[in-house]
């Protein structure tokens, strides 16, 4: 049987050389990186350990349910389990009927859970349904093409806007738009530009912004589109000022789009953030992190600002907080446990459940921990 790393290693062989640098690391060689960060660390803000789940996982999804409880459907897929913020512990609940990881979870505004896509020794088109109610995984209509990579967006109407990703081979600029109540995909209008590995965000006005990536000949992007589901159109939209792809995208209360890190043409971890304003459809440049970083997560908290974590880092590099009213970034406590692909949930009571990922050696992780911004 073929390890995990074999077969993420086959995904990645159509793609060039510098894709492989960024997309796939098992260490970050960037000290040359690192920019000592302005002011001191939060002293109030802390991480503390929480029940590991019963596995190792990366590639994994997590989702918060309506109960406040958090769906994590493992890396491979075989393992699926629910933590209870109330009593800090992981239970084991229903496993999907396929087992995938670098698929994609969705909430759905009925309460269920829909995972489309992923892996496993080929790529998927497969879809399933999680009912919270019974613990249970139901099958529901197939993607038209299977994909990794891809992202997954709830729009306004209650359908699921798939879009882009890894097909049989590289990226591709298929789109598919998922119907809770017939359970079917429909296909789309294709993306301009086929992309992997970018980001996707619905914006205030119902139109979805979908940033970075890899094309399919394994450059990375800077280009930009929306997607406007009542028309069926991608349109071009402002590009970022620096490429980037593995990076993030966060809706900020002001209806603003921070984008942040990732990985550049390089194939090194990028410090740069950028803001996006949909009212001009342009970006510009905010205050760069400390540390440059991608396969990291962004959580927007309680109070309006932005909780970056993790990224193959050096030096057990804090985490950062971006504040929107200053445009800058400020250390926060560092995670007990460095690590990158991981996942980050913020929870009912403000705290973000960290979960899984990779260590700074590039071994799995099964432990789990909560950032309390302590306020």
């Amino acid at each position: 049987m073929k390890t995990l790393h074999c077969l993420i290693a086959e995904l990645r062989s159509a793609f060039s050389s510098a894709t492989n640098q960024i997309a796939l690391p098992l260490v970050v060689v960037s000290a040359a990186l690192m920019v000592q960060p302005c002011g001191a660390a939060s002293s109030d803000a802390s991480w503390t350990e929480t029940d590991s789940l019963s596995a190792q996982t990366q590639f994994h999804t997590a989702t918060l349910l309506p109960d406040g409880k958090v769906l994590v459907v493992e890396g491979d897929g075989v393992f699926t389990e629910l933590y209870d913020p109330a009593v800090g512990m992981w239970e084991a609940t229903g496993s999907p009927i396929t087992p995938r990881f670098l698929h994609r979870a969705t909430l759905l505004i009925n309460g269920k859970v829909l995972i489309e896509g992923g892996y496993n020794f080929g790529g998927l088109a497969s879809a399933e349904l999680y009912d919270p109610t019974s613990g249970t995984w139901t099958t529901t209509g197939s993607l038209h093409k299977a994909r990794t990579f891809h992202t997954a967006t709830l729009l306004r109407n209650g359908r699921v806007l798939v879009a882009g990703g890894v097909g049989a081979k590289r990226p591709i600029a298929s789109t598919e738009i998922y119907d809770p109540v017939r359970g079917a995909w429909k296909e789309t209008a294709k993306l301009i530009t086929a992309r992997s590995d970018h980001a996707a965000t619905l914006l205030p006005n119902g139109k979805v912004l979908v940033d970075g990536g890899f094309d399919n000949v394994g450059n990375v992007l800077a280009s930009a589109e929306l997607y406007d589901p009542k028309t069926d159109i991608w349109t071009a939209t402002g590009s970022l000022n620096h490429v980037r792809s593995e990076h993030t995208a966060t809706l900020l209360p002001d209806g603003k789009v921070l984008a942040a890190a990732g990985g550049n043409a390089s194939g090194l971890a990028d410090v740069t953030a950028e803001l996006y304003d949909p009212a001009s459809g342009t970006w510009t440049e905010t205050g760069s992190l400390a540390a440059g970083r991608f396969q990291h997560t962004a959580t927007l908290l309680p109070d309006g600002k932005v909780l970056v974590a993790g990224g193959p880092v050096a030096n057990h590099t804090p985490e950062e907080l971006y504040d929107p009213a200053s445009g800058t970034w400020t250390p926060t406590a560092a995670m007990i446990t460095e690590r990158f692909r991981h996942t980050a949930t913020l929870l009912p009571d403000g705290k973000v459940l960290v979960t899984g990922g990779l260590d700074h050696l590039g071994i799995p992780l099964a432990s789990a921990e909560l950032y309390d911004e302590g306020l």
